[in-house]
C-alpha cells in the first residue's frame, strides 16, 4: 500500500471552500471504487507553524492504482476538481510514502474507512520528520529500538499511552528526499505536548542512554508539526 502525503498552502479566505472540496469532492469520489481512500485531513494548528497549512494523507492500494488515480487527475473525471481546488490554495507539495517494517499501520482496509463525512471529536497529531546523516535504514531501526519499543513498555506499565505512534513512513523511491522518515503520532493526552512546550528537558533526559542523547548519533535535524484533524476526517 502507498500513502500519498500532501501539504497544502491554502488561501486564507478560501479555507472553507478548500475543506469542502475534500469533504464533498475528493473523499466521496474516491469511495466509488477500491483504488484509494482519503485517510486523514488535518489542519496545522494556529500558532505552531505556517498559517493555513493543511496536511492530507490518501491511501492508495498499489502502484497500478496510483497510476490510474494520477491519470484521472490529469485528464479524467478528477481534472476539473483539481483545477477548481487549485484556486483555493497557493501551492501543494506531495510525496509517496511506504510504511517501514515496524510501523503499526501496514495496510488499511478501505471497507473500514468512513466516507460519509460524519462528525466526531477532534484529535491532535504530532508529525515528526527527520533527516538522518546516517543511513535511512539505521535511522528507522533506531526509532524502533530507542523510541517505539520503550513507549510500548512504558504504556504497558501505566495502562495506557500518552503518545500513540500510529505509523512510521519512509519516502518511496523517486518521490522526495531519500534520507527522510516520518513518525505519525496521535497525542492521546494533550498535556504531554503542553509540558514539552512549557518546560525545559530535564538534564537526566539528555544523558547517555536516553533517547534524546543516543538519537543524536543518527540525526540532529528534525521538524515537528502539530496537526489537528477536522471534525469529519475519516481517520482520527
Amino acid at each position: 500500500m502507498l500513502f500519498v502525503h500532501e501539504v497544502h498552502q491554502v488561501v486564507g479566505t478560501k479555507e472553507d471552500e478548500f475543506e469542502a472540496a475534500y469533504r464533498d469532492g475528493w473523499m466521496p469520489t474516491l469511495a466509488k471504487d477500491d483504488d484509494a481512500r482519503l485517510l486523514w485531513y488535518t489542519n496545522h494548528a494556529h500558532g505552531s507553524g505556517l498559517s493555513y497549512n493543511v496536511v492530507t494523507i490518501t491511501g492508495v492500494r498499489d502502484g497500478a492504482a496510483w497510476e490510474r488515480l494520477a491519470k484521472r487527475m490529469q485528464q479524467g473525471d478528477l481534472a476539473d476538481w483539481v483545477n477548481e481546488t487549485d484556486t483555493f490554495r497557493h501551492d501543494v507539495t506531495g510525496k509517496i510514502l511506504l510504511p517501514v517494517y515496524w510501523s503499526p499501520i501496514q495496510e488499511v482496509d478501505f471497507a473500514d474507512v468512513p466516507t460519509d463525512g460524519a462528525e466526531h471529536d477532534l484529535s491532535l497529531f504530532m508529525e515528526d520528520t527527520g533527516w538522518p546523516y546516517s543511513s535511512t535504514d539505521d535511522y528507522i531501526k533506531m526509532w524502533d529500538e530507542l523510541y517505539y519499543q520503550p513507549l510500548i513498555a512504558h504504556a504497558e506499565g501505566r495502562g495506557g499511552v500518552t503518545i500513540d505512534i500510529q505509523a512510521c513512513f519512509q519516502v518511496a523511491h523517486g518521490s522526495g528526499l531519500r534520507r527522510q522518515a516520518i513518525l505519525w503520532q496521535r497525542i492521546a493526552d494533550p498535556n504531554t505536548v503542553l509540558h514539552l512546550l512549557t518546560h525545559d528537558l530535564a538534564p537526566e533526559m539528555r544523558r547517555p542512554g536516553t533517547y534524546m542523547y543516543d538519537s543524536l548519533a543518527y540525526r540532529d535535524q528534525w521538524e515537528s508539526k502539530l496537526l489537528r484533524t477536522s471534525n469529519w476526517s475519516p481517520l482520527y
